[in-house]
């Protein structure tokens, strides 16, 4: 597998139940499709936005075979594997890297909040050395506002140092780019990413990867099109690309962001599944959903 540092647009995947609250593995499918089509470099499935923390191990070893059996390249694909326990994460894990998945997007062990450096990074030590696959590449993910607890950058540092093969990528939802330059400056080698398209053109002007962006799943395109300027893969006026698609994300910010945008796919699909979240979320309202699609406009490209 190709060590070269992970670079693009990443989507969090929605994950689509039934109406019993079954996974719906024709919609993941069509949706993975559709995203790729839209220019996304990667999906990360199982990640905040897909509701990983709602499905089971079996589960998340099930989607994932589905997407791979529906056409979807594992090289782009990077599953969220972090649990707290040891075993379940040794195990999807594995399962990822036995496909040749890109890499894996790995929580902290996130009960005790009060763990130290020194014990995330023993976990971690012992997550890699139990699994002791070379093809084995971890995405740390940082988003302290909800797991409680995180990877400091030096943290991050040491084990990138440590483990260069094995550690090659942070996720920062923090909402706090200070943090992310942090982590850049401790880690130069690995591929750091923004957790919102927010900070896409602040994060690639201080040697970001890119972003993992959960608005990915209704505006792959416009933040594509984004990234592609910077880099200079195509020529456009940039502050008004990267102004468009942050008031895009603001505006969604403004709703319950999961539920909000399962309800645009579902009234612009068609589909009422789409519109179905496990608890304790709640589907979003009819009212809602339209309110929301007309304050986006024309921002709002087919779905």
């Amino acid at each position: 597998m190709s060590k070269e540092k992970m670079t693009g647009v990443v989507t969090p995947i929605l994950t689509p139940f039934n109406d019993d609250l079954s996974f719906a593995p024709d919609l993941y499918v069509s949706h993975a499709t559709w995203l790729l089509e839209q220019g996304i470099h990667y999906i990360s499935p199982f990640g905040t936005t897909g509701e990983a923390l709602s499905l089971s191990v079996k589960e998340r070893i099930a989607a994932l075979d589905t997407l791979i059996e529906g056409g979807i390249d594992p090289g782009v694909l990077m599953p969220g594997t972090g649990l707290c326990n040891l075993e379940d994460t040794v195990t999807l894990c594995r399962h990822a890297v036995d496909f040749g998945c890109a890499a894996v997007l790995t929580l902290p062990p996130f009960f005790y909040k009060n763990a130290s450096d020194d014990g995330l990074y023993a976990y971690f030590v012992r997550l890699i050395e139990v699994i002791n696959r070379a093809e084995l590449r971890i995405c740390m993910y940082h988003i302290p506002p909800l797991a409680g607890i995180g990877f400091s950058p030096a943290l991050a540092g040491r084990l990138a140092k440590d483990f260069p093969d094995n550690i090659v990528a942070y996720k920062d939802s923090s909402g706090d780019f200070e943090n992310t330059k942090k982590v850049i400056a401790a880690a130069p080698d690995i591929a750091v990413f923004p957790g919102s398209e927010t900070f896409l053109r602040q994060g690639m002007e201080n040697k970001g990867a890119g972003c993992i962006s959960a608005t990915c799943n209704v505006n792959p395109a416009g933040i594509r099109n984004v990234f592609d300027v910077i880099t200079g893969a195509k020529e456009g006026n940039l502050d008004q690309a990267n102004n468009e698609m942050v008031a895009f994300r603001k505006n969604v910010e403004g709703y319950a962001p999961i539920p909000a945008m399962k309800g645009m796919l579902a009234r612009k699909r068609g589909d009422a599944r789409w519109r179905n979240v496990r608890p304790p979320l709640l589907p979003a309202s009819e009212e809602n959903t339209l309110e929301l699609i007309k304050i986006l406009g024309e921002m709002l490209k087919p779905l």
